[in-house]
């Protein structure tokens, strides 16, 4: 039984339930080799990739947050939650919201549902946003889910984009609880930069293109990326945020135990992790397995380092995002006692 929120400190959110969920179509290298200027070699120098998972036709994201919210709340031990917030940048329809309908499918219809859109910084927007609701008093249990089908939005014939993305969704359950007790969040430090906008973004689709009468070109219906570019804002604002939460926790940053980063590239995340002076193997990899997931990378990465011994209760957890916008986040938590289903 949670101790009371009295009992330990301030009301905070407390992660109870953890879950996960990939496609079973798998990926690898060398299929995509067969098809695109590239090889396993060349993939996994630039990236650490080796494999990635793929959404079949007639799967959409809400079925991926569907599946990983089921098993969320499986792990909570509970059938009901008081809200739902869904990060993704792969809606099933760019109207309505796909939250409800994942609501809907979970038996939570009638509970507030609604989606948060920040890219690969998706998930710890909606983790911000939930923990509100909770410290606030608004609600006392939130589904929160990163889901995202990247498959659907980068050009199969593009190296760049195609290697580097894979689709999945992870879950977590927040409650109300104490500040001191395991798996409270810490204050989430959030940031953004509009300037930035074209370093990440999918140009065709929303009113911008729309309000005028010039068809989109192949390149604007897809996902881009200025990869140099968002490498340097994204080692820089990561590591930063970093920080600050690290500050936050009252840590230094030697007494940290993993660093579980946005998985978009390994020499990213290692690079982040040398500022900080957080040694690599601290630093949770998981994208060689299932590629850049965008919103459900943070979530998908917990649940492979929980599930495998990669991480334990009582481990001082950093959690950092950088993502389109552009965007940046990052928290601290002490990992707490549970179960991964």
């Amino acid at each position: 039984m949670p101790t009371s929120p009295s009992a330990q400190g301030a009301r905070a959110a407390v992660v109870c339930g953890l879950g996960a969920w990939l496609p079973p179509r798998a990926v690898d290298n060398d299929e995509l080799a067969s098809r695109i200027d590239t090889s396993d070699d060349w993939i996994r120098t630039r990236t650490g990739i080796r494999t990635r998972h793929f959404v079949s036709p007639g799967m959409p994201t809400s079925r991926l947050a569907t599946e990983a919210g089921a098993r969320a709340l499986e792990s909570a031990g509970l059938d009901s939650v008081d809200a739902v917030v869904l990060a993704t940048t792969t809606p099933d329809r760019p109207c309505p919201a796909t939250a409800p309908l994942v609501a809907h499918r979970l038996g939570l219809t009638g509970r507030p549902a609604f989606d948060v859109s920040a890219v690969c910084t998706g998930f710890l927007y909606a983790l911000a946003t939930a923990a509100a609701l909770i410290t606030s008093g608004a609600a006392e249990h939130i589904l929160v889910i990163g889901a995202d089908a990247f498959s659907t939005i980068v050009d199969p014939e593009e190296r760049s984009t195609a290697v580097v993305f894979g689709d999945g969704a992870g879950a977590v359950v927040l409650r109300a609880g104490g500040a001191a007790e395991p798996g409270a969040v810490g204050r989430v430090e959030l940031g953004a930069d509009g300037s930035l906008a074209d370093l990440i973004t999918v140009r065709a689709g929303g009113s911008e293109t729309r309000s005028t009468d010039v068809p989109p070109s192949r390149a604007d219906a897809h996902f881009s990326m200025a990869g140099q570019e968002v490498f340097f804002h994204a080692v820089t604002r990561m590591a930063g945020a970093s920080r600050t939460a690290i500050a936050d926790a009252g840590w230094r940053a030697e007494e940290v135990d993993r660093l579980v980063g946005h998985q978009a590239n390994a020499r990213i995340l290692h690079a982040v992790g040398e500022r900080l002076d957080i040694p690599r193997d601290r630093i949770v990899i998981h994208l060689d397995r299932v590629g850049n997931t965008a919103a459900a990378s943070i979530p998908l990465a917990l649940a492979h380092a929980q599930s495998t011994g990669g991480l334990g209760a009582g481990d001082r957890v950093v959690l950092s995002a950088f993502g389109g916008g552009a965007t940046w986040g990052a928290t601290a938590l002490t990992w707490p006692d549970l179960k991964t289903a």
